[in-house]
C-alpha cells in the first residue's frame, strides 16, 4: 500500500519537509539542537542581555540540576502496537491544546528582539501554541492579546505590594481575551545572579519589561509621568513587582479579583502544592523558575513525582524548567504533567530570527514530540504514565 502524505503525522511530515528540501542543497536556517541554538545567540546577542536570559542564580547549580533530573529517568519504548493514528492534544481546565507545549512567560524580550511578544504571539498563533505572558512584558498585555486573537493566552502575575495595581492587571487581562492567570510564586525577592551583577544591568532601570506598568491607569496615578522622577518610579515599580511579606492566605486575594483559572508557580514541595489548592489555586506549576532564583535548589523534575503522587489527581500539574527536546516533554508528562513550559530556547530563537525564529524552534519540539510519543509505543497522552520510564 502506498503511504500519502496525509497518512503522515505531524513529526514525519515536518521531518520529510527537511530531508525533501536537502536535496535542493536547502538545509535548516536556525540551530536545530538546543545547545547549537544557544551558542549562535550567544554569539549574537549583547552580552548582557544573553546573559540575562541565560543566567541563573549563584553558581547555576539549580539549572544543572534541571537538567540532570531528565537523565534520571529513561524511556521504555514499546514494540509492535500500531501508533499510525498518534494525537498529541491535551485538555487544560475545559479547553483543548493542540498539543501540551505551552510557551512560557519570559520577560523583557526586546532585548533579544525589536518585535519582542509579538514577535512569539504571532509565531504562537501559526502553530496554534498558546503563548504565557510575562506582566513584565516589553508590549502591553492588550497589544500582545490582540495578537494572538483566538489563540490561546494566558497572564502571568508578578504579585506585588499594590493590591489596586495587581487587581487592574487582572482586569485588564480579563478584558483582553487571556483565558488563565499565572501567579509566579518564587520571585518575591529578586535573586543574586552573578552574570547580571557582573554586567551591572538590570533592564527594568533601562526602561525594558515596563509596558504593562507604563500603560496602567493605576500605576500612573501613582507616579505621574514615569519620566519625570525615575527614582520615584522605579521604586513603585518595585513595590509593585514583589512582595514578601505575602502568605498563602493572601492568595485570596487573587482569587476573588478574577473569574479566569488561578494556576500559581514555583511549587517544590508536595505540602506547598496541598496549600495552594486550599488556598484557591485551579492548578499548580512545578517550576524552579528554570534555576534563576535559588542557587543549590533541587531540580524540578526530581520533585515533579511526588507532587502528582500526593494531588496528582486533585488539581491539574503543568511542569517548566529544563524542558530543551521531545524526551524532555514525554518524560514530565509521564510523571504527573498535564503539559509543559518551555521558556530559553524559543527566547535564543527569538534573538536569532524574530518570529520566523520562534516557528523554527517550535515546530522542530512539536515534531521531535510527537515522534517520541509513537516511537515510545504510544498514540496519545492517555497512553503514558511512569510505566513508560525507568529510574536510572
Amino acid at each position: 500500500m502506498r503511504m500519502t502524505t496525509d497518512a503522515l503525522t505531524l513529526g514525519m511530515k515536518h521531518q520529510l519537509k527537511i530531508y525533501f528540501a536537502g536535496t535542493q542543497n536547502i538545509k535548516p536556517g536556525f540551530p536545530v539542537s538546543y545547545e547549537a541554538l544557544e551558542e549562535k545567540a550567544r554569539q549574537t546577542m549583547k552580552p548582557e542581555a544573553f546573559d540575562y536570559i541565560a543566567g541563573s542564580a549563584g553558581s547555576e547549580i539549580t539549572c544543572s540540576n534541571n537538567i540532570q533530573a531528565f537523565n534520571k529517568w529513561q524511556i521504555v519504548p514499546r514494540m509492535m502496537g500500531d501508533v499510525s493514528n498518534r494525537s498529541m492534544e491535551t485538555k487544560l481546565f475545559g479547553t483543548a491544546f493542540s498539543s501540551p507545549v505551552l510557551l512560557g512567560p519570559v520577560g523583557v524580550l526586546s532585548i533579544a528582539h525589536p518585535e519582542a511578544e509579538l514577535a512569539v504571539a504571532r509565531a504562537a498563533k501559526a502553530l496554534q501554541v498558546a503563548q504565557v505572558v510575562s506582566t513584565v512584558s516589553s508590549r502591553s498585555l492588550e497589544t500582545i492579546g490582540q495578537e494572538n486573537g483566538d489563540n490561546i493566552h494566558w497572564f502571568q502575575l508578578y504579585w506585588g505590594r499594590d493590591n489596586d495595581f495587581t487587581q487592574s492587571l487582572l482586569h485588564r487581562a480579563e478584558l483582553a481575551g487571556y483565558s488563565a492567570i499565572v501567579v509566579t510564586l518564587d520571585t518575591r525577592i529578586f535573586a543574586w545572579r552573578e552574570r547580571d551583577i557582573q554586567h551591572a544591568y538590570l533592564p527594568f532601570l533601562f526602561g525594558e519589561g515596563l509596558a504593562n506598568y507604563f500603560s496602567d491607569p493605576v500605576f500612573l496615578k501613582a507616579v505621574g509621568n514615569p519620566a519625570e522622577d525615575k527614582t520615584k518610579t522605579m521604586m513603585h515599580f518595585a513595590n509593585c513587582f514583589s512582595n514578601p511579606s505575602s502568605t498563602w492566605r493572601d492568595l485570596k486575594l487573587i482569587r476573588n479579583a478574577t473569574r479566569l483559572p488561578v494556576i500559581v508557580k514555583g511549587i517544590l514541595h508536595p505540602d506547598d502544592a496541598k496549600k495552594a489548592m486550599d488556598n484557591g489555586a485551579d492548578g499548580i506549576i512545578v517550576s524552579n523558575h528554570g534555576g534563576r532564583q535559588i542557587d543549590g535548589g533541587i531540580g524540578a523534575l526530581d520533585t515533579l513525582d511526588n507532587i502528582a503522587t500526593e494531588v496528582g489527581n486533585k488539581t491539574t500539574i503543568l511542569f517548566d524548567s529544563g524542558i530543551r527536546r521531545g524526551a524532555d516533554v514525554f518524560k514530565a508528562m509521564a510523571l504527573g504533567a498535564k503539559a509543559v513550559l518551555v521558556a530559553r530556547p524559543y527566547a535564543y530563537a527569538l534573538a536569532l530570527g524574530g518570529e520566523e525564529g520562534v516557528k523554527a524552534f517550535m515546530s522542530n519540539l512539536l515534531a521531535d514530540v510527537d515522534l517520541t510519543l509513537g516511537l515510545a509505543g504510544c498514540n496519545s497522552w492517555a497512553d503514558v504514565s511512569k510505566d513508560n520510564l525507568v529510574k536510572a
